[in-house]
């Protein structure tokens, strides 16, 4: 007999499908942390942009047994969480701190010297704080690049989300002793003590900034951990065009992908970051080693690095997924925002309205991140896959009319839509409340954050919004 206990029943709700059309009149069943099943409410349910709706499962159908909760379903959407997979979750601390600055001013002269002022402390709340922003716009998972990250990892456990933790390497000097590198100890014990933690909703991969921070000793140290650990690498990746050319001008016109690829880096696949400049050969590679490019469109436009070139990547047959990069350089998490931009971005590259579809986005945006991610078992409303779900209001004003929903979900919807998203089969956003962490607590510290880091670098102080 099947514990009743920690299930829920999605009743009489529309199911976004494996391939973006939409089956109305479903119930899905949760149980624990996974998907249990999918079946029709009644009648086998309805179908929604010409596919057929799922069969009546008889005696297994998902409402032929107790649930600890059913969730009425009548005019909602259920559909797979998004997967964040380029992020840096503690930068929600310097959100709005240096603006309308090209990016290596922007780093040196603003981030760099605020970081040196953070704490585990800060990074903890700070990612708290992201967790609640990411869970409000759907997002269920993140791929994370930075410090302090033991810190960083207790807040992802702590509010139930799943992360990619990855530690960021950088290295400038001429000479570089491992033994007496902090930084590389750090990363490997971070995926000696934490990978596969939690379930499985902790996964870490190897880290490293970029080529252009990173000697060629920290880039075949970084490979060689990666070989080590069997994880892939989590890098920053020709996001600007003088990265890109400045690294072909030492390398014997080698690209940065190009170095990383030869030197190991990308031998267990990974996650490469932006991809701006990227050339073809560049995304040949990228297919070839099994390594994701992310696109952070916000972050790039905002920083006027360029438009990632997204269709050429799904015509190599790379995988794509999308990432917000840190709130420092977005200003938010707003992960619905970021799939609209993307698709716009890749239109007004080209001089194309056909050049992304929105099936192709929301892909990307789902089951593309998941893959990314190592999350085989995510993405998708599937049985037996895990419950990364969002469930969307269908009676928002910005959800009507509606002629295709997968078109809908990419140019219309807005996060206000977003009634719930669940982790792991447990919820952890309903409706404006976050039951899996302290919305006012971690507001509080993150504020306390912000002046005495401001005090310490010697800047005014104004009141902050929390204290308003």
């Amino acid at each position: 007999m099947r514990d009743w206990r920690n299930t829920l029943l999605f009743k009489d709700i529309a199911v976004l499908n494996e391939d973006f059309s939409v089956s109305h009149g479903m119930d899905v069943r949760v149980e624990g942390s996974r998907i249990a099943a999918v079946g029709g409410a009644s009648q086998g349910g309805r179908s929604y942009g010409g596919q057929p709706g799922a069969l009546d499962l008889g005696a297994s159908r998902p409402d032929s047994a107790p649930v600890e909760r059913v969730f009425d379903g009548r005019g909602k959407l259920l559909m797979p969480g998004f997967y964040n997979s380029h992020t840096h979750s503690s930068m929600t601390l310097l959100r709005g701190y240096g603006e309308n600055l090209p990016l290596r001013e922007w780093l040196t002269k603003k981030i760099f010297p605020l970081e040196e002022r953070l704490t585990g402390e800060d990074c903890y709340h700070g990612t708290m704080l992201a967790m609640a922003e990411s869970f409000s716009h759907g997002i269920v998972s993140s791929s994370d690049n930075y410090f302090f990250c033991e810190d960083i990892v207790r807040a992802a456990v702590e509010s139930g989300a799943k992360m990619n933790a990855s530690r960021g390497l950088s290295f400038f000097d001429d000479l570089l002793d491992l033994a007496g590198f902090t930084p590389y100890h750090e990363s490997r014990k971070l995926f000696n003590d934490h990978h596969g933690a939690a379930d499985g909703r902790i996964r870490v991969d190897i880290g490293m900034h970029a080529e252009y921070t990173a000697t060629p000793a920290l880039i075949e140290a970084v490979a060689a951990l990666s070989h080590e650990t069997g994880a892939g690498v989590h890098v920053h990746v020709s996001e600007t065009r003088s990265e890109h050319e400045e690294c072909k001008a030492k390398n014997g016109g080698r690209t940065p992908t190009q170095v990383l690829a030869d030197a190991g880096v990308f031998d267990n696949g990974g996650l490469a970051a932006h991809c701006v400049w990227i050339e073809e050969c560049d995304a040949d590679i990228l297919k070839e080693k099994g390594v994701t490019a992310v696109t952070c469109p916000a972050s790039n436009m905002k920083l006027a690095s360029g438009m990632a070139r997204v269709p050429l990547l799904i015509e190599k047959g790379v995988n794509v997924a999308l990432g917000t990069d840190g709130a420092a350089s977005n200003n938010s998490l707003n992960f619905l925002d970021d799939m609209k931009l993307m698709s716009l971005s890749a239109k007004v590259r080209l001089n194309d309205p056909t050049a992304l579809t929105p099936e192709e986005a929301l892909y990307i945006a789902t089951r593309g991140g998941a893959l990314a991610q190592g999350r085989a078992d995510c993405g998708y409303i599937k049985e037996g896959y895990r419950a990364d779900l969002v469930v969307l209001d269908l009676s928002s004003p910005s959800l009507n009319p509606v002629y295709n929903m997968a078109n809908a979900l990419v140019f219309a919807v807005s996060s206000r839509d977003i009634v719930m998203t669940m982790v792991d089969g447990k919820v952890v956003y309903e409706r404006g409340a976050f039951p899996t962490l302290d919305i006012e607590r971690t507001l509080h510290e993150v504020e306390r954050s912000r002046v005495r880091i401001l005090g310490e670098l010697g800047e005014p102080v104004e009141l902050g919004a929390s204290n308003k």
